[in-house]
């Protein structure tokens, strides 16, 4: 597969459409640098927890900007798994950001005007350069607007709730498969309505409807896709 080494590729759908396998899985294969934006939101609510910064789960909002001013987040590929990590401020914080206590948060931090201003910063001073892959919820309409390549993932509610409610299983958890339907459904209608940089499909992403297909089919896809991009790049 031919690589374009300026391309940026923007994934954006709903929650729970395997995203960030997909777009990693893409970066592998293109040795391209895959940037997790939920990572970048997720770091913020853990400097915000860390640092007393929030009253009753809400940001303090008279220390608000001079604490963003504080928070510097950049990726390092980890040599020994291959898997790309999330540093605050110079400290490996990838187990951290995924516990309970940041996850109960990380929604209500990411909707913040201020710090979605300065997360879509940080994402565009990473992605100058391109040859960058990202998955979030607003890449492709704020984000990186001129993106090479712009794919819009969806799926099925229920085909949703049961790969999450399979995948909780097997790390172990006890999970309601109609709790996960419920939680899913009030994400997508939080995504749509909120009022920073809402879930939108760019008017010029390809749709990848992923209901009934396996990780490899949606790669072939991606290959065709990316095949006729670079054919077009060619002539």
């Amino acid at each position: 597969m031919k690589t374009d080494r300026t391309c940026i590729i923007a994934i954006d759908g709903y929650s729970s459409c395997g995203k960030s396998t997909f777009a990693r899985l893409i970066a592998r294969e293109l040795n391209y640098v895959y940037i997790d934006s939920g990572a970048m939101y997720r770091s913020v609510s853990l400097y915000f927890l860390q640092n007393g910064l929030l009253v009753n789960g809400n940001p303090d909002p008279s220390g608000l900007r001079q604490a963003l001013d504080k928070i510097h987040i950049h990726f390092a590929l980890n040599s020994s798994n291959g898997m790309q990590e999330t540093y605050l401020n110079g400290r490996n914080v990838e187990e951290e950001i995924r516990g309970i206590e940041v996850s109960a948060v990380v929604s209500k931090i990411s909707q913040i005007k201020e710090v979605r201003e300065k997360m879509v910063g940080l994402q565009r001073n990473i992605g100058k350069k391109g040859g960058v892959v990202m998955d979030g919820r607003d890449i492709g309409t704020v984000v990186f607007p001129d993106a090479g390549l712009k794919i819009f993932m969806t799926a099925d509610t229920e085909v949703r709730a049961r790969r999450r409610y399979k995948e909780l299983v097997e790390k172990g958890l006890k999970v309601d498969l109609d709790e996960i339907m419920a939680n899913i459904r009030m994400r997508d209608h939080e995504d749509e309505n909120r009022l920073e940089s809402p879930l939108r499909k760019a008017t010029d992403a390809i749709i990848l409807d992923n209901s009934s297909m396996t990780i490899e089919q949606q790669m072939n896809w991606f290959s065709e896709i990316w095949k006729n991009i670079t054919h077009r790049h060619e002539h």
